[in-house]
Parts: structure tokens; C-alpha cells; sequence
């Protein structure tokens, strides 16, 4: 039975080949780009602004709800609205990082603060090293975002490392974010030096920011209040951060590309994963599982991205994935999408190996 499946992986693989030769041949990325509409490129201030106040009704009457509600078994459901509707906050601010929100460089970088403020994030630092997932989207050495380790490197791991490797790449996926936040947005010195001002100011905000909001939670309602107004809906928006990002590149049938290898089209297009959530989800959420082209071309604001992605599919379909979200789904990138070998593809993490 494994090896029947093996032969059909690379079956299927030698097939992707193909297709990826084909689309590299046949396009660059500029010419997938001029097959969208105009029109989709265009920023909306009213359609804009008319996501911001939906998103900031929901989370003020969510947390109004949590506050008033009489019944403890409708705070968990509360919890995951709210945390949803904050998911929303952070694609706002996505919005503004590409500069897609407003024609306003000062407009979008004052609402991408303030949105990513109650999520302890630093607005410049995240803009900065998002910008290098798009750059080389998929690239083994230089993507930023859920770059997996090498076959070969894995052994010379210590095993608490290849522990928590396994269990960020694995069942623990869904607070790897918090992590990659932690590890990635808060560092200047990890910008380029023209950005490391811009990184320091917005770390700066998230400090002041978090030095008011916890001793006004702590003052208002001591730990419990903490918990139930910040912790558990930030932790449902980053299930939400960690399953999105993972998803839109990583499926057994995508692989990771070295310096030969690597090209925009096939990064971009091929190798970029648009995938159907329940609708309040997408609603409250913007749109950015519609991702396709969202990584085609990054000045297509969110509320643009299906007519986008209907026009590439029109084009490029054959070249495009498509998923809808299910738990099966998720099985399956958690037990198997975990290393890369000399394919590019996929290979799940072997037991625990002392380093040689």
C-alpha cells in the first residue's frame, strides 16, 4: 500500500512538473497580471471604510456581549466571534501594509497601527518582513513564512528542537504564529537599516499600548478579566493567523524551490493556495483566503480579490490550486507536510534522532 501510494505521489508529482515547465514557458508573472481587470486594482474609500465599520461593530457588540452576557456557556462562542471579527482587524492592516486601503501613505500607516494595536503587533515590523514572503514566496531559503527544514538537516537537530519542530509543523500548528510574531516582528535589527526606525516606532506603540491595556484589565477585573478579554480571543485570532498562513502554501502536491528553481510565476500562481471557509468566516475575514491573487499582485485591495481570482481562473486554471477547509485537510498537512526533500516536495518528520 505505501509504495502503490509512493507511485502515485510521484505520478502526481511528475505531472505538477510538467505543468510548472508549461506555465513557465508560457507566462512570467506580468503577463498573469495584466489578464486581471483594471477595475480589481482600483481602492474603493467606501468599500474600504465599509469593512472597517463592520469589522469594529462586531468586536464593540461582541465584547458588550461579554461583558453583560448572564450565561458562562455563551462566553466560548463569544471568544471565537470576537477573536474572528480581530482576524478581521489584522487583514485591514494587511490592507494598509501593501498600501491597498488608502491612496494615503499616512492614512494607511495610522489605521494599520491602530488595528494591529490590541493584537500586539508592530505594524512596520510585520509590514517589513511580510513583504519578503512575497518577494520570494516559497523559496527554501529566503520566504519567511512556514519554511520548512531540509531532510538532511533535520538529524542535526538537538532533540528538543526537532520536538518542537514536530509539534509547530504538526498538531500544535495553530499557536505557531504566536511564535513567529514573538520571534520575527519584534527584532529592528533584523530589518534593513532604512526600516529599523520605522520597526522601533512600532514596536515602541505596542509597548505603551500593552503597558495601558493589561493594569486597565488587571484594575478592572484582576486575571479573570485579562482572560476573557484579551487571551482567548487573541488565541482564537492566532488559530485563525497560524491556519490561514499555512494553508495558503502548503499542500503535499506544492513543493519549495532552491535558487535554480525558483520563479515568479510558478511561486505566485502555482504555488499559492485559495481555500474555501465557512462564509462568516470569509465575511468577517475580508476575503484573504481568496489568495491567488492576492500574491499575483499585492496592490489588489481584499474586496477586490474574487472578481481577481474568477479572472485568473478564466486564464490560468489549470496552473491554480484550489481547496475548500476541512479537518481532513488539515490531518493531512499536519501529519505529512513537515520536511522537504531534494524533490522540493513534502516528507513528514521522522521519530526523534539524536544528533550524529
Amino acid at each position: 500500500m505505501v509504495q502503490q501510494q509512493q507511485k502515485f505521489d510521484e505520478k502526481s508529482r511528475d505531472l505538477d512538473q510538467q505543468k510548472i515547465s508549461a506555465l513557465q514557458k508560457q507566462a512570467s508573472l506580468s503577463d498573469v497580471t495584466q489578464t486581471i481587470p483594471k477595475e480589481c486594482f482600483r481602492i474603493d474609500s467606501r468599500k474600504a471604510y465599509t469593512g472597517l465599520f463592520i469589522n469594529v461593530t462586531v468586536v464593540v457588540l461582541t465584547y458588550a456581549a461579554l461583558v453583560f452576557n448572564p450565561w458562562f456557556w455563551l462566553t466560548p462562542l463569544l471568544w471565537v466571534i470576537a477573536g474572528t471579527a480581530l482576524t478581521g482587524f489584522f487583514v485591514l492592516a494587511h490592507d494598509c501594509g501593501h498600501r491597498s486601503f488608502s491612496a494615503s501613505r499616512r492614512v494607511n500607516d495610522f489605521v494599520g497601527h491602530l488595528f494591529m494595536l490590541p493584537l500586539l503587533y508592530p505594524f512596520h515590523g510585520w509590514r517589513v518582513h511580510h513583504n519578503q514572503h512575497h518577494a520570494y514566496t516559497n523559496h527554501v531559503k529566503l520566504d519567511n513564512a512556514w519554511r520548512p527544514i531540509s531532510v538532511a538537516d533535520f538529524p542535526g537537530l538537538s532533540p528538543a528542537l526537532q520536538s518542537a519542530y514536530r509539534s509547530a509543523r504538526g498538531y500544535g500548528w495553530w499557536i505557531a504564529s504566536i511564535f513567529h510574531q514573538a520571534n520575527l516582528h519584534f527584532r529592528p535589527s533584523l530589518a534593513r537599516a532604512k526600516d529599523q526606525a520605522d520597526v522601533r516606532f512600532s514596536v515602541t506603540l505596542v509597548v505603551i499600548f500593552a503597558l495601558i491595556l493589561f493594569p486597565g484589565l488587571l484594575w478592572m477585573g484582576g486575571p479573570w478579566a485579562v482572560i476573557k478579554y484579551w487571551l482567548m480571543p487573541w488565541l482564537v485570532y492566532h488559530f485563525w493567523m497560524s491556519t490561514f498562513t499555512l494553508v495558503h502554501h502548503t499542500q503535499p502536491d506544492i513543493p519549495f524551490y532552491n535558487d535554480n528553481t525558483w520563479n515568479p510565476v510558478t511561486a505566485q500562481l502555482f504555488s499559492t493556495v485559495h481555500c474555501r471557509y465557512p462564509f462568516w468566516v470569509e465575511f468577517l475575514c475580508h476575503d484573504i483566503n481568496v489568495h491567488i491573487p492576492h500574491h499575483v499582485s499585492t496592490a489588489i485591495p481584499s474586496y477586490n480579490l474574487r472578481a481577481a481570482h474568477e479572472a485568473l481562473k478564466s486564464n490560468w486554471s489549470p496552473y491554480m490550486h484550489e481547496r475548500k477547509f476541512t479537518w481532513q485537510m488539515m490531518q493531512k498537512i499536519v501529519q505529512d507536510c513537515h520536511l522537504y526533500d531534494e524533490t522540493g516536495y513534502y516528507r513528514p518528520c521522522p521519530p526523534i534522532i539524536s544528533p550524529r
